[in-house]
Formats: structure tokens, C-alpha cells, sequence
């Protein structure tokens, strides 16, 4: 007899994962199947506030819960995440559900719990690090995968399974609420930083969901949800690439697709996208979750489903696992359509089996499977945290470090030409502005005191969350600051403006504090369904910052929102701008470390800043008359592009070589269409003070069978220097990098020649060199080379 002979075959986890679920799947009936297929949340609110779109509108009573969980249950949906909830009673009640409904199915097996983590665990008192457009500006994707990493075991300590994060999509238009949400405007830093998000969460055993694949970004007018009218060589070569590097690089384990519609076709439904490219072409065997409530609009907003049976088959048969967040299309919907012979039940089958599949993997399905997350040492068999009274900490010290580190490196200095940073101790100083002692400066959409709190008022926030007037007085020391909010993030209210503007006269320096207040749908300035009309700055910001401006005092302007607004008129006359995109729960310190000069700043613009508040939507990935022509009155040259960014400190750049020997040959480098090169620089601190430069790489197509971008990024580095110190970066660099999408619609690499440029930002080039490439026109796929490899000499 084997070791293993006393266990259902689907326990034994010395067997693979797909064979196990196999075993299960041949011995369930249809509706123990359909039960794996949908999650259930039964702490939705009803009361019209809710956190997911048109949830007042789906809003129900919730299902008999002996009933719901009769033949099984496939997720239990935010148990930490609808409600404020103490940790440790969470756990407790947590494993209470599951130990319910394991015992409820004939196979034991229990739910899997899914929570939002894209600033951090969206629970209680958990850790709100820096939103991801902070995580574009630092350029540091190892630290990012060092957050979430510690992101994963917080939620893996408290039971959860799967994380709703990170977000791929690419910032095509400024105007769009979730900017905030998205890393940048470029495909290659979404694509490595989030690859970097999605190794760290899935080290610690989460299953990450990268979203919303794809197309979201690209809505009409920015507008929430709307239509997408994406060219097909816009979405494979501008949209896609995150997500098929966070698959091919990251091995990510659950793609949850976008709500918006392509070309007609809702993202949900699409069998060619959700099957064909990315399971048949792309390889990947994980799950596909549903946005929330987006298989139900297939039928109530797209009108591509006449019932919630037919939306059933049709995202089931697009290949859409599971429908999130609750039952309501593929629970006795989906079920009566098999039975009527409307869905082959093979369908249900291959859901089911990569359902239970992960299920598996996760070790759900396992003998010895507890209920409760790790046990503490000291603690009796079988007994979690919560019961043995042990408080769990979801803000420990080493997590707020991490995110005042994150914080920091994502603060984007703009400009100080009128050198009135960093700030001198001693001086008359007025700190102005609807944010300048707020905590909503430093919270985005997505972080839990944002997300959920406000349904809360009467909880504590359970966080401490300095604000920037109060970490400002902590740095500062002696110096008076003189405090003025002038006016609201929104509000019509100028009463306040007068006695702004009088303690800007009497100071000596002012610094100005504006920005964004996130929410949901209408109730904030950024984040989801909250969508900017133009890109000015909200309410009477802009005046209260002209107003300013007028006094003659040095004005110094913090910008602390979700996207970047147009600072033209405003940032010229300014001696100097900061940029913060929601900084976390240790953004204040940040910011006012660099203002005081603590901290040297070292952040560069994920997205670049706009001149105008028109000409959107604008991005630098643009081919020459998608830039500043003489055929268009119309001018979309950024204030500040992508990449931009300046440091209390100096760099030279000096000794660029290509392949091995000095720039600036007439001649150029020649590799093949299947070959590789290499190209770097020498980056030495001129300047009196440690500081990081980071250096980018841009590639430039002069001459293509299609309209290319003048220049788009394909790798860079983060260097750390010290005074004096220099170090060599070099890139490895191959020629798939150089792959577009033809008219065909292949993906191809063919003869011809290269620039290649070193620079500071997308339109300040330091070094350029030409590469030819010989040879015959090659068709790559995923299997390609999708990054540079960049070498930092220590």
C-alpha cells in the first residue's frame, strides 16, 4: 500500500495539479461544477454607495447561505475588503466561512478569497503604499516587487488567496479617472514594473490578476467604460505588450478582462482575445476572472445578451472562468442553459478544470488543507492568530519604511529655476492649498480608506497618515509655517482665497498645495468614474495658484493628485514645481523631505505633463504628425515629457560606446535581423550630494512599413551615485526590440536602420548612435526577447 492509497485521489498533493482536479471534476454532477464558476459577497452594500459600478443598481438580497454554498462555492469575494473589519476577527470569521463550506460539499472543498491590493491591501489598518503612477515615476521595479511582496504576505496571513492587481493598462488619455491606476503612458515601463508587481505578490503564494486586458485605457474622450475604437496595431503593439510580459516574464496566474467594448466587440464576450491570443497564442493556463458584475452587461449596458443565461454563454464561451463579484449569470442561469442544451457542458467542464486546477495549486484540495492562514509557533494545532488572541499587524514598521522608500523615489521634481528649493529654515513661510493638510493628498482610489471609509464615517481611519503641513513642521523645525487652505479640491467656495493670498504677501516663500481628492463615480476628482471634462486644475485651484503668482512671493507648487493637469501659464512663472501622484500613507514625509532637502529627489514622469488643458488625448509614442505640425493649429508638446525629471545633484554622461567602441563612427553598427548589441555610457555625479539618475533608452525607426513613433522606450536604469562617483551602464539589446505589428498584422523584425539614443527623457537625448540591421524580414511572437537587459557596474 502507498503512502498516499487512504486519500482521494483529488487530495493527494504529491500528484499534478490538473490531474487531481480531473479526478474531481468526472465525479461532480453540473450544478457542483457551476458552483466553482462564481464567487459570492455577502457583505455588499445596498444603500446606492457602493465600490463597484452599478452595484446599487445589482444590488440584492443576498442568497440563503446554506443554499449558496449547498454544492460548493468557487470565491468568496473581499471578506477584509467591503467593511472595515479587525483583522484578527476577520481571520476568525474568515475560516468560520470555510470551514462552512467545506463541510457543506462533497468533495470538501473550500472558496477561494480574492481582495483588491493595488496600493496595498485594501483591508483595515493595512499598509497604503504609493499609487502605481508612483511606482511608473520611481522607475524602480525592484523595489516595486519588493512591495508586493510584502503586499502578498499580508493578505497570505490573514487567509486571502488571489489579489485583484496590478493594472496594465497604458494611459492613452489624461482625462480618464483611473489614470491613477495605470504605471504610465508607455507600454515597456507598464510592462517591466508590473511584471515586477506580479513576481513579488506571487512569491508569497497570491495569485495575481493582471487588468483589464484589454483595451480599457483607450475609452472614448477618457470616458469610464466607454466604446474603444483602437486600431489593431495600436492595441498589439501599445495595449497588449504589458500583459503578454507580465505572462511570459511574470507568469501571471489570472487575467481579468476589461468592461469597455473594442470595435464593438465588450472585451468580456471576445473569444479571440480571451482564448484565442492568450491562451492558444500567448500559452496561459491560469484562470480568467470577470470584472465585477461584467458578464450581467453584457446584458443591462452592451446589449449583447437578451437574459442572463445568454450572457452566461457568452463570456463562458469567450472564456471568461468566473464571474465576479456574486451569483447572478452563472449560477441557475448558466445551469438551466446547459440543461436545455443552449451551453455544452463541455464548456462548463473546461472552467471548472482550471478553477479547480488552482484550486489545487493553492493547495485548497490537500488533506492536511486548514482553514486558517499560518499558524504561530506558539499556537495549538488547528488554532489561528485571531484565536489564540495574537493581534495581526497589517502596518508593521518594515512596511511603512518600504513605502516612505517607494514615496520618495516617486517624487518628481519639474523645475527649481527660480532655485527656491530646497526650502531655508528660518524663513516666512506660507503653506497653502485644499491639500496642504489633508490626508486625501496621499490616498488613492484603490486604498482602502478611500475605497471603503467614506461609507464609514464613524471608523477611524486606522492608519497614520501624516499630512504634508504636519511633516513639513516636523522637518522644518523653528521655522513658522503660516497655514491657509484658500480653497476646497472642488467646491465653489473663494472665501478663503483672500487670506491666502494675504499670507502669501507676508511670506518670504510660499508653497502652493494643490491636486486631487479620489473616489467613486462622481464623488472625487481622480479615480474610477471620475473623469476630468479638460485638464485643468479642479474647482478654484487654478485661480487660487494665479492669485499666488500675482503677489510676487516665490511660489513654490505641489501638485499631489491622480494625473498630471496642465500647468501652462501657471509652472513658467512658479520658481519651482513638484509633482506627487498619491503617495501613500508616508507621502507626506516624502514630499517634505525633498522640499527641505532630506531627501534628493530622484522620481521622472510616468506620463508627461500637458501645456494646454486641450489637444488630448496626447501621448509621446506618437509618429511625427501625431507631434507639433504645421497642419494643425493644435499643439500637443507637453509642459514636461515623459521621463522628465531633475535632482538637487549633477550627472555627466560621458564614454558612449556601442558594441564595444566609441560613438560617433559615420558608419554604423550592423547586426542581424536575429542578432543583439550592446550600447552604454559612464555616469559620473558632478554634483555635492548622493543622488540617482536614471538613464533611459529610446529606439527610433526612421523608415518602416508603417507610421512608427518617433521614438519609444526599450529599456532603462536606475543608477545611485555619491558625490564624485561614477558607474557604467550598459544595455544588452536585441533586435526582436526593434518588432512592430505590419500591415498584415504580423509582428515582424526586418533589414534597416536604428537609432538608438541614451537620454534623460523622451525629448532630452544625451547620446545617439545608428545600428543597421542586415538579413531577412523575421515574424516573432511571445517567444521573443521583450526586454533590454541593463548592466549597472557597481
Amino acid at each position: 500500500m502507498t503512502p498516499h492509497s487512504n486519500l482521494a485521489p483529488w487530495q493527494d498533493a504529491a500528484r499534478p495539479a490538473a490531474e487531481r482536479a480531473g479526478e474531481v471534476l468526472r465525479l461532480m454532477t453540473l450544478e457542483e461544477k457551476v458552483a466553482q464558476l462564481y464567487g459570492v459577497w455577502v457583505g455588499a452594500d445596498g444603500s446606492g454607495e457602493g465600490v463597484a459600478p452599478h452595484q446599487h443598481d445589482l444590488a440584492e438580497e443576498p442568497p440563503e447561505w446554506e443554499r449558496v454554498i449547498a454544492h460548493g462555492l468557487g470565491q468568496l469575494t473581499r471578506p477584509f475588503g467591503t467593511a472595515p473589519v479587525d483583522p484578527a476577527m476577520g481571520v476568525q470569521a474568515l475560516a468560520n466561512s470555510q470551514k462552512e463550506i467545506a463541510a457543506a460539499n462533497r468533495f470538501s472543498i473550500p472558496a477561494l478569497a480574492h481582495e483588491e491590493c493595488l496600493s496595498g491591501f485594501a483591508a483595515w489598518k493595512a499598509t497604503v503604499y504609493p499609487t502605481p503612477l508612483a511606482w511608473g515615476a520611481s522607475f524602480d521595479p525592484d523595489l516595486v516587487e519588493r512591495m508586493a511582496a510584502q503586499i502578498g504576505a499580508s493578505m497570505r496571513s490573514v487567509g486571502v488567496h488571489q489579489g485583484l492587481a496590478p493594472v496594465l493598462d497604458v494611459t492613452r488619455d489624461l482625462r480618464w479617472g483611473r489614470t491613477e491606476e495605470t504605471i504610465g503612458e508607455d507600454p515597456y515601463l507598464v510592462g517591466t514594473v508590473a511584471t515586477a508587481y506580479v513576481r513579488g505578490l506571487q512569491s508569497t503564494g497570491i495569485v495575481a490578476t493582471l487588468k483589464h486586458f484589454a483595451g480599457y485605457s483607450a475609452s472614448r474622450a477618457g470616458r469610464n467604460l466607454a466604446p474603444v475604437s483602437a486600431g489593431p496595431r495600436e492595441f498589439a503593439d501599445l495595449l497588449l505588450p504589458p500583459f503578454e510580459m507580465a505572462i511570459v516574464l511574470g507568469g501571471a496566474r489570472s487575467v481579468m478582462p476589461s468592461y469597455t467594448s473594442n470595435d464593438g466587440v465588450p472585451a468580456t464576450a471576445d473569444p479571440a482575445l480571451l482564448t484565442t491570443l492568450l491562451r492558444e497564442q500567448w500559452g496561459f493556463t491560469g484562470t480568467a476572472v470577470s470584472d465585477y458584475f461584467a458578464v450581467t452587461f453584457l446584458e443591462t449596458l452592451h446589449g449583447t445578451a437578451g437574459s442572463a443565461g445568454e450572457a452566461a454563454a457568452a463570456a463562458l464561451s469567450a472564456g471568461v472562468d468566473v464571474e465576479l463579484p456574486t451569483l447572478r449569470c452563472y449560477g441557475e442561469p448558466l445551469a438551466e442553459a446547459v440543461r436545455q442544451g443552449k451551453v455544452s457542458e463541455e464548456l462548463v467542464d473546461r472552467a471548472a478544470l482550471r478553477v479547480l486546477t488552482q484550486k489545487c495549486e493553492l493547495g485548497l484540495l490537500d488533506a492536511d488543507w486548514s482553514p486558517f492562514p499560518a499558524e504561530p509557533a506558539d499556537a495549538a494545532p488547528g488554532e489561528s492568530e485571531a484565536a489564540s488572541g495574537t493581534e495581526i499587524d497589517l502596518d508593521p514598521a518594515e512596511h511603512r519604511a518600504l513605502a516612505r522608500r517607494l514615496a520618495e523615489e516617486s517624487v518628481v521634481l519639474l523645475d527649481n529655476s527660480g532655485d527656491a528649493l530646497p526650502l531655508a529654515g528660518g524663513r516666512r513661510t506660507a503653506v497653502v492649498g485644499p491639500l496642504a493638510d489633508s490626508t486625501e493628498a496621499m490616498l488613492g482610489c484603490y486604498s482602502f480608506p478611500a475605497h471603503v471609509g467614506p461609507q464609514h464615517p464613524d471608523t477611524e481611519i486606522g492608519l497614520a497618515v501624516p499630512t504634508l503641513l504636519e511633516s513639513l513642521r516636523a522637518e522644518l523645525g523653528e521655522t513658522a509655517l503660516d497655514h491657509r487652505r484658500g480653497c476646497g479640491v472642488d467646491d465653489p467656495d473663494t472665501s478663503g482665497i483672500a487670506e491666502a493670498v494675504a499670507a502669501a504677501e507676508a511670506a518670504e516663500v510660499c508653497v502652493a498645495v494643490v491636486g486631487d481628492r479620489a473616489g467613486l463615480f462622481g464623488r472625487g476628482t481622480s479615480g474610477e468614474g471620475c473623469d476630468a471634462a479638460d485638464l485643468r486644475l479642479p474647482g478654484l485651484q487654478h485661480r487660487l495658484v494665479e492669485e499666488l503668482l500675482e503677489t510676487g512671493t516665490p511660489l513654490v507648487l505641489v501638485v499631489m493628485s491622480g494625473r498630471p493637469y496642465a500647468l501652462g501659464g501657471l509652472a513658467e512663472r512658479a520658481a519651482a514645481v513638484v509633482q506627487a501622484f498619491f503617495p501613500g500613507e508616508e507621502g507626506g514625509p516624502a514630499v517634505a523631505g525633498v522640499l527641505s532637502g532630506r531627501v534628493n529627489p530622484s522620481g521622472r514622469l510616468p506620463v508627461a505633463v500637458p501645456r494646454d488643458s486641450g489637444g488630448q488625448p496626447a501621448s509621446y509614442l506618437a509618429p511625427p504628425l501625431g507631434r507639433r505640425s504645421e497642419v494643425s493649429s493644435v499643439d500637443p508638446t507637453a509642459l514636461y515629457p515623459f521621463g522628465h525629471g531633475i535632482s538637487y545633484s549633477s550627472f555627466a554622461w560621458t564614454d558612449f560606446r556601442v558594441h564595444g567602441r566609441p560613438a560617433g563612427s559615420a558608419d554604423p553598427v550592423a547586426t542581424t535581423t536575429d542578432g543583439s548589441f550592446t550600447l552604454g555610457c559612464t555616469v559620473r555625479n558632478t554634483g555635492a550630494r548622493a543622488g540617482a539618475e536614471v538613464v533611459q533608452l529610446y529606439l527610433a525607426d526612421p523608415v518602416a512599413r508603417v507610421s512608427r513613433p518617433v521614438r519609444s522606450l526599450i529599456g532603462y536604469a536606475r543608477v545611485e551615485l555619491e558625490p564624485g562617483q561614477e558607474r557604467r551602464v550598459e544595455f544588452a539589446v536585441s533586435a526582436d526590440l526593434a518588432a512592430y505589428t505590419a500591415p498584415d498584422g504580423r509582428r515582424i523584425v526586418e533589414a534597416g536602420d536604428l537609432d538608438l539614443q541614451l537620454a534623460a527623457s523622451c525629448e532630452e537625448i544625451r547620446h545617439s548612435a545608428r545600428v543597421r540591421l542586415d538579413g531577412p524580414t523575421r515574424e516573432v511572437d511571445h517567444t521573443r526577447h521583450l526586454v533590454s537587459e541593463a548592466a549597472v557596474a557597481e
